[in-house]
């Protein structure tokens, strides 16, 4: 059931391969471009072995229920993705898009917004060093969902110190950091596969777990002491394992001392879109050291499973990677050609 789901999931707009699209395009930067694929692009600075990180993101559905809190996980999902790089969080940049703003349920949108992302700039030590807006977008008077897009910007002193989002090795131990609720609402599963209608509670935004979090794992990284590293945010926990995997490697996974811990079923574990958490894994041999790393800083993390070759496994049940990368790598093609 859980695969079945899966495989509805990667084939939606939201989470299908943009890969058809941004093939088409130039994509390097005086052939400094160093990752395009991951959770942030990554671009040397010329002539050095410093590099750029440099990440969009926004999702609308979050700022739509709540625009304090959903602008607010705007700016910390960029701050997860350039940390999941190993490269530290320096500066945003804001498009806030909106409908007309003189309705006064707009220009309230705009303020709550605003607010949400000066308030995590404050605490994650992340400014906005520019911004623009773009307003009156309706159509037969009908407001875009608001859509403060945040750009963010973050810097690798030491290109070898890097991180990516794939698995490298068989047998890597996979571990998750941070607590799953099970929040469900205003997911990505709750709008496709339960088809509720907009919900009015989006994930909640806990900033100095954000900031231990991404400082946790980019000292990680920065230790080579992880081999890949992913924040999970669309889709859920189940989807960023996804995200993780290729053709060649995919992983064997293992939720119960995640249920254990918070009697949840399956699919509240697998895709809720709690915020704040990281997948990583590493050699097996260093698990009982990332384990007292992490108690000594009181930082949840658990073992949710490991690598194996080109399959997934969940429940006994199993599915081959090529065959999920065909569903999520094909929908744009086949809505475009």
């Amino acid at each position: 059931m859980v695969l079945e789901i899966l495989k509805t999931m990667l084939e939606i707009p939201d989470l299908a391969s943009k890969k058809w699209i941004y093939e088409q395009y130039d994509s390097q930067v005086m052939n400094d471009t160093i990752a395009i694929n991951g959770d942030a692009s990554l671009v040397r600075v010329h002539g050095t072995q410093k590099a750029l990180a440099l990440t969009t993101d926004c999702t609308p559905r979050y700022v739509e229920a709540d625009a304090f809190m959903g602008s607010m996980q705007a700016v910390v999902e960029t701050y997860r993705n350039i940390s999941a790089t190993g490269a530290k969080p320096l500066a945003i940049t804001n498009c806030l898009n909106f409908g007309n703003p003189q309705k006064p349920e707009i220009m309230g949108q705009i303020v709550r917004s605003i607010k949400g992302i000066t308030e995590a700039c404050r605490t994650l030590d992340y400014p906005v060093v520019s911004g623009n807006v773009s307003l009156y977008n309706e159509t037969d008077s009908q407001a875009i969902l608001p859509t403060p897009a945040i750009g963010g910007v973050g810097l690798l002193k030491d290109l070898n110190k890097r991180c990516d989002i794939k698995f490298k090795n068989i047998d890597d131990e996979i571990f998750v950091i941070g607590k799953n609720s099970g929040h469900l609402s205003c997911s990505l599963y709750e709008r496709e596969i339960l088809k509720k209608p907009s919900a009015t509670n989006p994930p909640q935004v806990d900033l100095m777990l954000e900031k231990k979090h991404g400082e946790f794992v980019r000292d990680l990284i920065s230790a080579q002491f992880i081999n890949s590293c992913h924040d999970i945010s669309d889709g859920g926990m189940l989807v960023a394992l996804f995200e993780m995997a290729s053709p060649q490697f995919g992983f064997d996974l293992d939720i119960s001392l995640l249920k254990s811990d918070n009697n949840l079923s399956d699919e509240e574990i697998l895709f809720s879109e709690d915020q704040g958490r990281y997948l990583l894994t590493l050699n097996a041999k260093q698990a009982k050291e990332l384990q007292k790393k992490a108690d000594k800083l009181n930082i949840y993390l658990v073992r949710i499973g490991k690598v194996i070759s080109q399959k997934i496994i969940f429940n006994n049940k199993s599915e081959q990677l090529v065959d999920l990368i065909k569903i999520n790598e094909n929908l744009f093609e086949k809505k475009f050609s």
